[in-house]
């Protein structure tokens, strides 16, 4: 991908959910939500302190991570719908 966040920003790819409630009925698309669930695709490098020291990511490409529900900005990028957000947004890691 020819794109890299800047700072402490990531690029992430929403991962859909299930089609089917947990009884088996289907979630027509008009009911669903935007899944809050996403693989991180790249990030940035980190932030700064106020001396200029780098404050290291603690997401990296390929971690799943679970995000708040309005978090982000959604963009098209290569044909595809990500969103970037700041790791701050990010709420944790799936293991």
């Amino acid at each position: 991908m020819a794109f890299t966040p800047l700072h402490d920003r990531v690029l992430v790819r929403r991962i859909e959910g299930d089609e089917k409630t947990a009884g088996g009925l289907i979630i027509p698309d008009s009911a669903k939500e935007k899944p809050a669930e996403g693989e991180v695709v790249s990030c940035g490098a980190g932030a700064r302190k106020d001396s200029g020291e780098l404050i290291a990511m603690d997401v990296k490409a390929g971690d799943k991570v679970l995000f708040g529900k309005w978090s982000g900005t959604e963009v098209k990028i290569d044909g595809e719908d990500l969103l970037i957000m700041k790791e701050s947004d990010i709420l944790g890691i799936l293991s």
